[in-house]
């Protein structure tokens, strides 16, 4: 009897050969997933016109073979193993679409055999073992598959007619691109704006804090009076007569003294490791994943687990791999001085190995690969620098996980100052606050780097010896007069993590703690790809490291929260989830579930084009009028082709399946290097597009006026900067938005 074990990738495969060998049976590897959704020209005709219409079939979408990278080779080997064998193991990650990756195969060959499922949530030797042992009916996971199914489904259906309606009905005539709309991409839109709008009205305060040198017989020190924000001193009198109170004052200091101890951060997940990048060295989201990816799977690298991870834990099998992974690391140069003979395990959800917190995920946390230790040197002189500062930060984050606690000894100093008021004395409290450091622990695999990224509370000092009730006096009383800032806007980064935790957004709480169940909107997977997208299509821009959505994706952001608030609220995504676990759970049948969600597109549809007057441009330039072959049809594109209303589009492979809450429109073809010192024209510009239909084609380059939102936003934003608005705006489009592209930051 011949069993076929299907993977998920091929580093499952690979470490399921070395833990199980032949013993189960043949291991396959897939990619992901080997077939995508039927596009819906190909499931009607009539679809491959754009227009404001529902892309709903009526069944469900076919699935298709998928043509990138090595998919069709994989599916083929599959599907003839599949002829030959008379069970399966489906051995894909264990979460919702790991399910669909290997059952899709099965349902799409027609395969009628035995199933059943290895369910693990790590991928060392004793974890798979025991997942092997312990395996289930394919039948108990079918309700997981068709809430996966629902989810795909859902995705396409109102990712696809949402982004063609808004496309149709939304794009100024005469202008480029496609105005996409996603369960994901749009409210990802929305965090920035609204970032940017609470910038935009930030209106500064200035308040004022108190210091003085209080002088002790040891030594002197500085004491500060810093009212919590809600008591801000406003008034610089009220600042000036505290400071008046201080000079000379002379009282007794009541003064704590507490030992500490820290312990070490959580390890790396992607969307973490993301953030530290952006925050030290600027990297974008989509950088950090692609040098975590070579590090991964780059020839022979190898060298840290799986890198799209979603927990920051371990599972307890892996406490048995400390001791190699900490003895191959402290044989190297940049960990040799850490004393680690004794590591320490910490277990549960307040630590770093815990089985219950890995419950439903598919990924542990990032890691250095234990398999690669033996020849750990040769790998690493095949880095680059980027992969090196990558590498070791992920080296020291495992390394602090598993030393002692940071330990300190911290001392708190207080002393009431009366200050003078109508109704008498008023005490103010002056503080200072020291700590010493007893043991570094955890802290010594980071040395100077900023290891938690926590602010400390107060501005420390190094404090001379002090005892409870010894007295000082203060003298040199000064008031710093400080400013309110606005915060600070998203870097890919920090972006990734507000996605991640876009619970935060949302106001209704059933549906903020099944957002924060679900970790947000998006996937480690995807969410960077989500921001690449907002910046090819010029709904995001980016000022210096940060994103700043482009004047754009404001007016869309706008249009959309006034129109159709649903598609810039993440809590879209907590309903989605919601009528997904009733599909798991066997309160719903899943394709009521798809029908529901369509019928919401629908009414999102009606509510779209009843903004038919809105008009938005990307600001792509727009296409040469030209004629260019379209291949075996003989039809042509561009003057000739003035009558056409369909946005032109170029016949290229489809992904695999839609990105979860991403529209699922086609790739463009990569575009040609440009020479050097050639200015290349965004990515965007080949997304699919409508051209300017007849004159508007020979209008392209001439003189257009700017609309009226347009002119309205730069009148608004004139007189709140206080500056005149030239008259060329009022009549000029291209001096309008450069007037926008200047002072709209």
């Amino acid at each position: 009897m011949a069993t076929l074990i299907i993977t998920e990738k091929s580093s499952q495969a690979k470490d399921l050969r070395a833990a199980l060998g032949d013993r189960y049976g043949r291991i396959l590897p897939a990619e992901g997933h080997l077939l995508r959704l039927a596009e819906p020209d190909e499931v009607d005709p009539a679809w491959k016109r754009w227009s404001p219409t529902l892309l709903k079939p009526d069944g469900l979408y076919p699935t298709r073979p998928d043509q990138g990278g090595n998919k069709a080779a994989k599916l083929q080997a599959i599907t003839a193993a599949l002829r030959a064998c008379d069970e399966v193991i489906l051995a894909t990650d264990c979460d919702r679409e790991g399910q669909l990756i290997g059952q899709e195969i099965l349902e799409h060959v027609g395969y009628r055999g035995k199933v059943r499922r290895a369910l693990f949530t790590a991928q060392d030797p004793k974890t798979l073992r025991d997942a092997f042992a312990a395996l289930k009916p394919n039948d108990s996971m079918r309700p997981l598959y068709e809430a996966a199914v629902a989810r795909q489904q859902a995705d396409q259906i109102y990712n696809l007619s949402l982004t063609r309606t808004a496309t149709k009905t939304l794009l100024a005539p005469g202008t480029r691109g496609v105005i996409g709309i996603g369960r994901v991409k749009t409210p990802t839109l929305a965090i920035v704006c609204l970032r940017e709008l609470e910038i935009r009205n930030f209106k500064p305060e200035d308040y004022f804090e108190v210091v003085a040198t209080a002088t002790v017989a040891e030594g002197s020190f500085q004491m500060r009076h810093a009212p919590a924000p809600k008591d801000r001193i406003k008034d610089p009198a009220a600042a000036e007569a505290i400071a008046r109170a201080a000079d000379n004052h002379r009282g007794p200091l009541t003064v704590t003294v507490e030992e500490k101890r820290q312990a070490p951060p959580k390890l790396y997940d992607l969307p973490s490791l993301q953030k530290t990048c952006g925050q030290r060295w600027g990297w974008t989201a989509d950088r950090t994943l692609s040098v975590a990816q070579e590090l991964y799977d780059g020839d022979g690298k190898k060298l840290i687990t799986y890198p799209r991870a979603e927990a920051r834990y371990l599972s307890e099998n892996q406490i048995a791999d400390v001791p190699a992974i900490v003895g191959a690391l402290t044989r190297l140069r940049g960990f040799a001085h850490l004393d680690i003979a004794r590591p320490v395990i910490r277990r549960g959800k307040s630590g770093h190995f815990c089985d219950k917190a890995l419950e439903g995920v598919s990924h542990h946390a990032v890691i250095p690969n234990v398999n690669v230790l033996d020849d750990l040197e040769s790998r690493l002189v095949r880095l680059t620098d980027d992969e090196k500062r990558l590498y070791a930060l992920i080296c020291r984050s495992y390394l602090a996980a598993v030393m002692p606690d940071y330990e300190y000894r911290q001392t708190s100093v207080t002393m009431p100052v009366p200050v003078p008021t109508p109704g008498g004395a008023k005490p103010v409290a002056f503080r200072a606050v020291g700590r010493i450091p007893l043991k570094l622990g955890w802290k010594a695999a980071f040395g100077s780097a900023d290891s938690d990224g926590k602010p400390e509370e107060e501005a420390e000092q190094t404090l001379p010896p002090l005892t409870d009730g010894e007295p000082a006096t203060l003298s040199d009383p000064k008031v710093e007069a400080k400013r309110t800032q606005a915060p600070p806007r998203y870097n890919e980064g920090t972006l990734v993590d507000a996605m991640q935790n876009s619970w935060r957004f949302v106001e209704d709480p059933a549906l903020r703690d099944r957002l924060k169940e679900a970790k947000g909107i998006g996937t480690p997977a995807t969410r960077a790809e989500v921001i690449k997208g907002l910046r090819k299509q010029n709904l995001l821009g980016a000022d210096g490291k940060w994103l700043v959505p482009t004047p754009a994706g404001l007016h869309l952001f706008e249009t959309l929260r006034a129109a159709a608030p649903t598609l810039v609220d993440p809590g879209t995504t907590a309903l989605w989830e919601m009528k997904l676990d009733e599909v798991v759970t066997g309160r719903a049948d899943f394709r009521r579930v798809i029908d529901a969600i369509a019928t919401e597109a629908e009414r999102l549809i009606g509510a779209l084009v009843g903004q038919r007057g809105t008009t938005l441009d990307l600001g792509l330039p727009a296409p040469k009028a030209r004629f260019t072959r379209r291949g075996a049809g003989g039809g042509r594109t561009g003057s000739a082709a003035a009558g056409a209303t369909k946005p032109a589009r170029r016949r290229t492979r489809k992904a695999a399946t839609p990105v979860e809450g991403e529209a699922a429109t086609p790739k463009p073809r990569r575009a040609r290097k440009a020479k050097a010192g050639a200015s290349a024209p965004p990515e965007s510009v080949t997304l699919d597009s409508e051209p300017p239909a007849g004159p508007a084609a020979a209008n392209a380059h001439r003189r257009r006026e700017p609309t009226e939102r347009m002119v309205a936003f730069a009148r608004s934003l004139a007189e709140r900067k206080g500056i005149a608005l030239p008259d060329p705006c009022l009549r000029d489009f291209d001096q309008c938005r450069s007037f926008l592209d200047q002072h709209a930051r």
